[in-house]
Parts: structure tokens; C-alpha cells; sequence
């Protein structure tokens, strides 16, 4: 059984860990490694609020209390309703439904609490694992954006709950 919960300060060493992963920046928004006070400061400042902060980020926790990723919404659009999703599992939970049912979980809290009509996720066409996920979940590829990174075009995938 997984849960989401807010993130904390003891959460230091595992987005330590993860913001710090090399191997995954070219699937995400970071290009350079940051710093615990970076990390700290990010920790502190967050509300935890969508609509204060623009977005939210997630642990994935099981229940014997292990910290297995986070999920993030972002590019938040309150008056469109939609959001952005992103998601990092721990190297060692992966291929393990992990991201499966903490997706679930972050549409349950999107669609049912904060009525968006639109979750989205921009997944590197090369990342076959990550777009096998959203084709499971029922999520539809829109669009290809082309040369989107250096490494790779990259798929648009969509649900929509009108």
C-alpha cells in the first residue's frame, strides 16, 4: 500500500539523492546538480498549497515507512484547470507498480479534489518504460515535439475528465 504525503525535512537526503541523479536529467527540467541548502530552502518554502505555490511535489511512501519517489504537479493552471505531471521513482522500486499506483493516487487527488480537467506529462520518446506507464493509465499521446531535448523528440500524453 503506498500513500502521498507532503514533503518534510527528513526528505533531505532522498532529493538529495534524486536531484542529484545525472542519468535522469534529460528526462526533466534539471541541468545541474543542487545543493543541500538549495534543497533546504526549496523544503522550507513550500506550502504544500497548489494555488500559493504553482505547483506540488509528493512523496511516494509504502506503509513499513519506506520513501520510494515523488510526484509532482506543476505547470498549474487554475483557471484552465490542468496540470503538468512529474514523477521520479527510486532506481531500486522501479518496474514494481510503484509509479502506477502513485499515479493513481495523484489523478484521484487532482480529478476528484481539485476538479482539473487536464493532466499532462511530456515524456522523451526514448524513455519507453515512462510512456508504456501513461499508455497503461489511459492517457492518449497528443503531440510530437520534435528535437525537443538533445537526446530525444518527446510525446505529449493527455487525460482529460470533463
Amino acid at each position: 500500500m503506498l500513500r502521498l504525503r507532503k514533503i518534510e525535512p527528513t526528505d533531505l537526503p532522498f532529493l538529495y539523492q534524486w536531484e542529484n541523479d545525472a542519468a535522469s536529467w534529460a528526462d526533466g527540467a534539471n541541468h545541474n546538480p543542487l545543493s543541500r541548502q538549495d534543497l533546504r530552502d526549496y523544503i522550507a518554502s513550500t506550502t504544500g498549497d497548489i494555488y500559493r505555490d504553482g505547483q506540488l511535489r509528493l512523496i511516494i511512501e509504502s506503509s513499513n515507512p519506506a520513501t520510494l519517489g515523488c510526484v509532482d504537479l506543476f505547470d498549474f493552471d487554475p483557471r484552465n484547470r490542468r496540470a503538468a505531471i512529474g514523477m521520479y521513482i527510486a532506481p531500486e522500486y522501479r518496474g514494481k507498480g510503484v509509479g502506477h499506483e502513485a499515479l493513481k493516487q495523484l489523478e484521484d487527488y487532482a480529478f476528484g479534489f481539485l476538479h482539473l480537467r487536464c493532466l499532462y506529462a511530456v515524456i522523451a520518446t526514448k524513455n519507453k518504460a515512462c510512456s508504456a506507464l501513461y499508455e497503461h493509465a489511459g492517457y492518449t499521446p497528443s503531440s510530437v515535439l520534435s528535437a525537443w531535448t538533445l537526446e530525444s523528440d518527446a510525446v505529449i500524453w493527455i487525460k482529460t475528465r470533463l
